[in-house]
């Protein structure tokens, strides 16, 4: 078995795909650059991404799956799981060496793993949606630190740049060391020299003079909107996980 080793880019996983059927090696373990361990047996494969390469290789790939597969494709690529980047390959690979149709063959390993990863990944972008809280800086601009399990900040965009459009905002993967900020016109990918915190919430020289009103205010609406006798903890704990409650203000105040 071959080793391919690539940048952990989606270019440079599909200009894997490329080079897989330039070369004809008999078997490829795919390995991220920065997972990789040097093994006694077997050969390697550095890829170098390129561009041309990938489009070819995607492009192909729309044709034969169909849109709703690209999606899943990318979605389940933004989980950054060692073993989805193989499932990934190998799911390319069946593709491309059978019918058109044959991605509805939930019977074949690599279909089954790609969908269930998007599926979780899908899940985590939906709440984020949901349990994001911004904090107005105090040079106005609506900052929320995040954390999730996946890389989920590309399928968010256009929902928060749709729903916040008229305020400047910053998102912020504390993880991942990236975020979105739009600036009311524009969603563009920043990286920040220093983090306005380590947690999810502001230090308070940075936020806004009005936030501490505006954290009351939700945390008072939260209050009134709560009916104590129709309190179901497991429920609550089923659509809102106790790993998300930091990003809710009701809960850190309460």
């Amino acid at each position: 078995m071959e080793t391919y080793i690539f940048d952990g880019t989606l270019q440079g996983l599909l200009t894997a795909v490329f080079d897989f059927y330039e070369f004809k090696p008999a078997d490829v373990k795919l390995v991220c650059a920065k997972n990789y361990q040097p093994a006694l047996l077997g050969s390697d494969h550095l890829v170098i991404s390129c561009e041309v390469k990938a489009r070819r290789v995607w492009t192909g790939f729309d044709k034969k799956a169909g849109k709703s597969w690209t999606v899943a494709f990318y979605t389940a690529f933004l989980s950054e799981r060692p073993e989805a980047y193989q499932d990934l390959f190998n799911l390319m690979r069946y593709v491309f060496e059978n019918p058109p149709g044959a991605i509805a063959n939930f019977g074949n390993p690599s279909v089954l793993a790609v969908s269930q990863m998007a599926r979780k990944v899908s899940r985590e972008r939906h709440r984020m949606k949901a349990f994001i809280r911004f904090q107005e800086t105090a040079d106005g601009i609506f900052y929320a630190g995040i954390e999730p399990d996946f890389n989920v900040l590309p399928l968010v965009a256009e929902f928060f740049k749709n729903r916040y459009a008229c305020q400047r905002w910053l998102i912020y993967d504390l993880k991942r060391n990236y975020g979105l900020f739009y600036d009311l016109n524009d969603v563009d990918e920043v990286v920040l020299d220093e983090l306005p915190s380590q947690s999810p919430y502001l230090e308070k020289e940075k936020s806004s003079a009005r936030e501490d009103l505006y954290q009351l205010l939700w945390t008072d609406y939260f209050k009134s909107t709560n009916i104590p006798a129709r309190k179901n903890t497991k429920l609550h704990l089923r659509h809102v996980p106790r790993r998300y409650w930091k990003y809710l203000t009701e809960k850190r105040i309460l």
